[in-house]
Parts: C-alpha cells; sequence; structure tokens
C-alpha cells in the first residue's frame, strides 16, 4: 500500500502532482527512484537531485599553499548549523583542510591516522575527539579532495560562509579567470569536465529516458531517435563544465571563452555542505505520545 508521506515525499522531489507521484509510486511498487524515471518519461518531471535535499550541517574549507601548486577542500559535518558557527570548530576545519594539502592523505581512515600539525603530540582522530568532547556535538569528516599541479595552477573559492567549496586547477589562467571559474562551478552544479568524462551508462540511461519522453508525446521511433540526438545536446550542456554557459555572459560557452583566452581547465572539485544526505526528521509529538503509551 501506497503511504501519504510516500507520495508527499516523491512530490517534494519532483515537483509532480500527487494523483500523478500516487499512480506512478503504484505502478512502481512503492520504488521512489523508479517512480523519478516513470515521472521523467511521460514528461511531468525533471531529473530529481539528491543534492536538493540537504539537511546534514557542519561546514567546508579550502587551503591553498602560498605557490598556488597544492590546494584542499574538505567537509565536515555536525548535528546542528549552531556549530558551524562555533569559532572551535571552525578553526579545527581549517587545520583539517591545511593538513591534507600538506600532508597529502589518500583517505579519511589515512588523515585520521596521521599526526596532527595543530596539536603535537595527538593523532587527526584524537583532536576531533577532543572537540566532539568540548563542543558536546558528534562531528566527522566527511570527504576531501586534494590537488597538487606541476604545469599549471589551482584557485579555491568558498561560497555561503562554509555551504559550497571549490578547488579548480587550470593552466595558462590569470587568477581573475580562475575565480571566474570557480564561481561557475559554484553556481552551475557541473559534474563532469567535458563529454569524455561523462560514464557511458549514464548516457545511455538520459538517452533511454528522452526516447521514452518522446514515443510518449506521440512520436514514430525513428523520429524519437533523431529528436533524442538534438535533445541530448542540452543534458551535456547542463552537466559538463565546458558545455555550459557562462554565467557572466550567458551567450557564452565556458570552454568558449577559456579557450579563446588562451587557457585550459585540467580538473575541478566541487563539495557542498550535506549532499546527498538524509537528515531524519523527528516528529516530536509523536515521540512524545509514544513515550506516555510506553
Amino acid at each position: 500500500m501506497i503511504t501519504a508521506s510516500q507520495v508527499k515525499e516523491l512530490r517534494e522531489r519532483t515537483g509532480a502532482g500527487m494523483m500523478d507521484c500516487k499512480k506512478v509510486l503504484t505502478e512502481t511498487n512503492g520504488d521512489e527512484e523508479k517512480a523519478i524515471e516513470l515521472l521523467r518519461e511521460r514528461g511531468i518531471a525533471k531529473a530529481a537531485k539528491k543534492a536538493d535535499r540537504i539537511a546534514a550541517e557542519g561546514l567546508v574549507a579550502a587551503y591553498l599553499s602560498e605557490d598556488r601548486k597544492i590546494g584542499a577542500v574538505v567537509e565536515v559535518n555536525a548535528e546542528t548549523d549552531f556549530v558551524a558557527k562555533n569559532e572551535e570548530f571552525r578553526s579545527f576545519v581549517a587545520d583539517v583542510a591545511k593538513q591534507i594539502a600538506e600532508k597529502a592523505p589518500k583517505t579519511v581512515e589515512e588523515l585520521l591516522e596521521q599526526d596532527s600539525i595543530a596539536e603535537e603530540g595527538k593523532t587527526v582522530g584524537e583532536v576531533l575527539t577532543g572537540k566532539i568532547a568540548t563542543i558536546g556535538e558528534n562531528m566527522h569528516v566527511r570527504r576531501f579532495e586534494r590537488f597538487e599541479s606541476t604545469n599549471g595552477t589551482i584557485e579555491k573559492y568558498i561560497h555561503g560562509d562554509g555551504k559550497i567549496g571549490v578547488l579548480v586547477e587550470m593552466e595558462n589562467a590569470t587568477e581573475e579567470l580562475e575565480k571566474d571559474i570557480c564561481m561557475q562551478i559554484a553556481a552551475a552544479r557541473p559534474e563532469f569536465l567535458d563529454r569524455a568524462s561523462v560514464p557511458e551508462e549514464r548516457v545511455q540511461k538520459e538517452m533511454e529516458i528522452l526516447k521514452a519522453q518522446a514515443m510518449n508525446e506521440g512520436k514514430p521511433a525513428e523520429i524519437a531517435e533523431k529528436m533524442v540526438q538534438g535533445r541530448i545536446g542540452k543534458f551535456y550542456g547542463e552537466i559538463c563544465l565546458v558545455e555550459q554557459d557562462f554565467v557572466k555572459n550567458p551567450d557564452e560557452k565556458v570552454g568558449k571563452m577559456v579557450e579563446a583566452k588562451g587557457a585550459k581547465i585540467i580538473r575541478f572539485a566541487r563539495l557542498e555542505k550535506g549532499e546527498g544526505i538524509e537528515k531524519k526528521e523527528e516528529n516530536f509529538a509523536e515521540e512524545v505520545a509514544k513515550q506516555i503509551k510506553g
């Protein structure tokens, strides 16, 4: 049986109507991801991004070496937004970003086992445990990216007081251009650098959905195929950095603009606080009722 809460969740994720949501959930036996695909195939909803369901708190911080050859960006999560404003917590996250840049750990586990550059005689994990004890809230280092450039330079950007962190490595670029690209990445949320970076299975899945959309519009199979080829360009234009419209001048594509300046984007990283994490919503009225009954 499909519950009202399932319908509500699907509606919030897709913006589709209540009856449409209930119908596809029934058809997919309550499988939300399959229901979203059905809604997309029928042209009722766009791709739902898990990033839109951000609920975790914490901070994203970045560090750049003086010669701009090494950069790091890290996400550290906490239970409440209040902690993200705590100076002790903010200082810890900044130290972790510097640690990653200078000591080059490969994984979060390796990072936590390293000797801390901020507190002598302790590992990063022990420092974290101490912060949990003094601040009084559970925290964890969730993920990080580290770039080391040989032929280019690296730029960093933090948006929203620690909500989004960006690193970009470029060749033959001015700092101004690098900052523009950082802002582009923060605002436009590219997932890949270019078409070659997109996994083939991701492309095939999108093409299947686009074809189903065209067929559901009543188009013959051969026409639907041609429509898919036309529409797939829009897909690349949304997820590939070099094919996106430049936010400062939407008449230009990012790749063409960078190329015209004699520069090249090598790679980028974008971390958004709580991205892809769902935070359990507590119904305090229900919780109190349970305690009274039990």
